[in-house]
């Protein structure tokens, strides 16, 4: 089975996600850390390797992250996340089942040139809201195998 890469535009994605767009202007990187946390909560309930890219500086590359977390890209000057998405996409494409969530029309169009496929933030949110339905299901279940939500023996 191929590796499934989901790459998130995270500007598009920023001021797009209900949950999000209202903070973003006054308080851009709560609402970029927002994300990171709905998107990891997403790579943990499911088979994606998340990636998340985002215009400008920010911390150290996400390389040096925690071993299974997301990764976080930052582009430099001069530089526009819309090209690193691009590359991660030509790069990932042949070999993996790639998604890229992005709400740029010409983004989603030169990323399935690449072999990718594209899903709007609409559908993204969707992605996110099942995985936590599954989790959410798994708990349940879980509880209701034993008194007291204790294991059987």
């Amino acid at each position: 089975m191929k590796e499934k890469i989901l790459i998130v535009d995270g500007h598009s994605m920023t001021f797009r996600l209900p949950e999000l767009a209202g903070g973003h202007a006054s308080h851009s990187a709560a609402a970029r850390d927002a994300l990171v946390r709905m998107l990891t909560s997403l790579q943990d309930n499911s088979d994606f390797a998340v990636a998340v890219v985002f215009d400008g500086k920010g911390p150290k590359p996400s390389n040096e992250s925690e071993p299974n977390g997301i990764k976080i890209f930052y582009s430099k000057s001069g530089q526009t996340a819309d090209a690193i998405i691009e590359r991660l996409a030509a790069k990932y494409a042949p070999g993996c089942e790639v998604t890229v969530a992005t709400d740029d029309h010409l983004e989603r169009l030169t990323t399935e040139s690449f072999g990718a496929v594209s899903i709007s933030s609409e559908q993204l949110l969707d992605e996110i809201r099942s995985a936590g339905q599954r989790v959410r299901a798994s708990i349940s279940r879980l509880g209701k195998q034993a008194p007291g939500g204790r294991p059987p023996n």
